[in-house]
């Protein structure tokens, strides 16, 4: 049996081949008979730039029909896709060629090749304009590499995390079924797809329905405000709902025909969940995932969603959060979240001792977040163990903070970091969006929290600063307001 990804792929779309599958703004779309065939002829480029099966292709090109095509291309012949930031610079580009020693690097116009075997994106397109179709799918194992993402890379070296085809596979049929997905439904795709969100979750289990993909270059309010009428499901991060919010124009009109609205890469605030819940009728889905294992757990689709909290441990998925000690900790208290499952990833590339470091004993996944599992096993992150402040010897998680903060009046939104402080190690410091009454939070953090947890200092911001998913990059506040404390 060939555990190709594209094979499972096309097997699902295979009785649905003249449906259009993505669909850009203002045109034109491309059914997915058209999506194989120019897949088919990407992959037959690939094979003239002697890419191998087993060899690596570095990708980074803005997000376009071609950009998917070249994706699937490269499941077709068994290469390993490494999809890169398009905001990356030569010298970050260049660190990821000498890791990963790839066989083809592609790149949008006007970027250098690097010194390697290279394409630009209207080279490719050119090419597959006049290649013929190379029909073959490559059998692969299901431990066969797919992909590897690279982290971030904020606490030190990117790290390469190898997926294969059996870990994008598994969790692609799970999201797809425990998220309901159904004839005629219709994806509103708004995320970068060099990413596990915007690629893997939601291309693939639109995939896997044969459904049709309103395909927006990025996140614009009026462009998504125009197209939800036609979409039913929604997959975003938080800041994308915070600023549909902002616009009056965004009601429960604009979302009659919606079915299903996500949100992960990054926390969401009770505050937006009850919002957006008031403004449209909706209960937004928020779920967890990881580069190293794609999704991990998620509210469900039908019972409570509650904000707050990813829900529970996918199916074939287990999660577990344990004390310093080791030992588990007991319901709702708070400690480092693990997991294991089908999708958990086949360790990082080149770099034996750190994916040793990154699983325990028993070869469970060390996420490396904070949180708890209440008595029914719903996971409720309180922040990343690298965030986690010691202060004065004692363990501060920042999401109990910025949750009480972020009730009070005139707060848009805020993040809690430690600084350096002479006595006692780190000091709390609160960087807040908006406005806020000092008595009204100091009253609000003696109510609900020790006086160790409030924030020595509070600085008001215009924005916080994000990466491209979405998520608050803390290492910026951290060094931003290092010397605020003496």
């Amino acid at each position: 049996m060939n555990a190709n990804l594209y094979e499972v792929l096309r097997s699902h779309f295979a009785m649905a081949m003249d449906r259009q599958f993505l669909a850009p703004p203002g045109g034109p779309a491309v059914t997915y008979r058209e999506i194989d065939e120019r897949s088919a002829r990407i992959a037959h480029v690939l094979r003239e730039n002697d890419v191998a099966t087993g060899d690596r292709v570095i990708v980074q090109v803005d997000k376009s029909v071609d950009a998917v095509g070249l994706y699937l291309a490269c499941l077709r012949i068994g290469a390993i896709y490494i999809p890169l930031n398009p905001a990356y610079v030569d010298e970050e580009v260049q660190f990821f060629i000498d890791d990963a020693e790839p066989a083809l690097v592609v790149r949008s116009d006007g970027r250098s090749s690097l010194h390697v075997q290279g394409l630009s994106s209207t080279e490719l397109e050119q090419a597959a304009d006049a290649a013929p179709p190379l029909n073959r799918v490559e059998t692969r194992l299901a431990d066969d590499l797919a992909a590897i993402l690279y982290t971030s890379g904020t606490t030190g070296r990117s790290k390469g995390a190898m997926l294969t085809h059996a870990n994008l596979t598994t969790n692609a049929l799970t999201l797809h079924a425990i998220w309901r997905f159904e004839p005629g439904d219709v994806l509103l795709h708004v995320l970068p797809i060099f990413h596990v969100h915007g690629l893997f979750v939601a291309l693939h289990t639109a995939m896997l329905n044969a459904s049709t993909v309103i395909f927006l270059p990025s996140f614009d309010p009026t462009l998504v405000l125009e197209s939800l009428p036609e979409a039913t499901v929604m997959m975003g991060v938080p800041t994308h709902y915070v600023r549909l919010l902002d616009t009056p124009e965004f009601t429960s009109e604009t979302c009659t025909n919606m079915r299903l609205f996500t949100s992960g890469s990054a926390p969401m605030t009770e505050l937006v969940h009850e919002q957006f819940t008031a403004r449209t009728g909706h209960v937004i889905l928020e779920r967890y995932g990881m580069s190293e294992a794609g999704m991990i757990t998620s509210n469900p689709y039908e019972g409570e969603r509650v904000p707050g909290t990813v829900g529970f441990a996918l199916p074939a998925v287990d999660v577990r959060v344990r004390r310093e000690d080791g030992e588990l900790c007991a319901s709702n208290e708070t400690g480092a979240v693990e997991m294991t499952g089908p999708n958990q990833f086949a360790g990082y590339w080149r770099l034996e001792d750190r994916t040793r470091d990154a699983l325990t004993a028993d070869g469970w996944l060390i996420t490396g977040d904070i949180g708890r599992l209440d008595a029914e096993r719903r996971l409720t992150l309180e922040g990343r163990a690298s965030d986690m402040i010691i202060s004065g010897g004692l363990n501060v998680y920042p999401k109990e903070i910025e949750q009480v903060i972020n009730t009070c009046d005139g707060v848009v939104e805020s993040a809690v970091v430690g600084v350096p402080h002479p006595d006692f190690g780190e000091a709390v410091v609160a960087i807040v969006v908006g406005d806020i009454d000092s008595s009204a939070l100091d009253a609000a953090l003696s109510e609900a929290l020790a006086r160790f947890k409030h924030p020595k200092a509070v600085h008001l911001v215009d924005a916080l600063p994000r990466n491209a998913m979405g998520k608050v990059q803390k290492s910026v506040l951290r060094q931003q307001f290092a010397d605020t404390i003496s």
